[in-house]
């Protein structure tokens, strides 16, 4: 009789332990999944891919900056680039496109490009210290990224005359594109996001902190994006070339930020 009773005891014994075991590892997975589904990254409302290949336009060159009685004039030559003709695969591109066709994209300082169809034009500069970029833009407004289709300078300005220019020798960060306002579906669901740069290859030592509405990308390759998912209405954009480490860069007009809207056709 004591023999199956201590027999019943030792039994239950091991049932309890078995079942704290249990209760414990089942908690134990809890938490890890818990942990896991904590550190588990947020996914991104917008998505960036690279922008389809476009025409090279190897040749085509801009040189000769002169800035005279508020107004620039360059000289524009290359074989088949042409101001105001379409790039040939414009259609193709679903983004963005300007009917006036190729052209210049004329920035200076921080401020928003300008866009420019013909070699010569106005443009206002106050007296002073300015940065100028100058590039060749395709008609979707896509920067042609060699060497002989921009110019960087910085200038000085007086009485509406550049009176010194030098080449600039620092890195730096140019935001070209978004801009303004987009307006229909061909124009909104896949939006352009397009940079120059000076002296800062990216990859090893440089990349770009492209905040989009709060939400952070990093870029380590020089060729324009597209972005998608972008919601109707007034969207902000932040480039910030940045270190391997992510640290901000010590350079001029860096950071930059442009304001841009997205508007629905209500014919379509």
């Amino acid at each position: 009789m004591i023999k199956n009773l201590l027999l019943c005891v030792f039994a239950l014994s091991l049932m309890m332990c078995n079942a704290d075991g249990t209760a414990e590892k089942s908690m134990d997975a809890a938490k890890k999944t818990m942990t896991e589904q904590k550190n588990r990254p947020t996914p991104n409302k917008y998505n960036l891919s690279p922008f389809t290949p476009s025409p090279g336009f190897s040749k085509a060159k801009i040189e000769n900056m002169k800035y005279e009685n508020k107004k620039f004039s360059f000289d524009v030559t290359g074989k088949d680039y042409n101001l105001g003709d379409q790039t040939p695969d414009a259609e193709k591109k679903m983004c963005a496109n300007s009917d006036k066709g190729q052209h210049i994209h004329m920035i200076i300082d921080n401020k928003p490009y300008l866009a420019k169809y013909t070699s010569s034009f106005e443009a206002d500069m106050e007296d002073g210290e300015h940065y100028t970029l100058a590039f060749l833009s395709r008609s979707y407004h896509e920067s042609i990224k060699t060497d002989q289709a921009n110019i960087t300078k910085k200038v000085q300005v007086k009485g509406g005359k550049i009176v010194k220019q030098e080449d600039v020798a620092q890195p730096m960060l140019f935001y070209s594109r978004p801009k303004g306002t987009y307006v229909g579906m061909k124009a909104t669901k896949k939006v352009m996001l397009d940079f120059y740069l000076n002296n800062a290859p990216l990859g090893a030592n440089y990349r770009i902190k492209a905040d989009i509405n709060g939400e952070m990308h990093m870029l380590d390759k020089w060729q324009p994006y597209y972005i998608e998912g972008l919601p109707m209405g007034e969207n902000a954009i932040t480039l910030t070339l940045v270190d391997k480490k992510g640290n901000k860069i010590d350079t001029p007009l860096n950071p930059v930020t442009r304001k841009f809207t997205l508007k629905a056709d209500p014919t379509e």
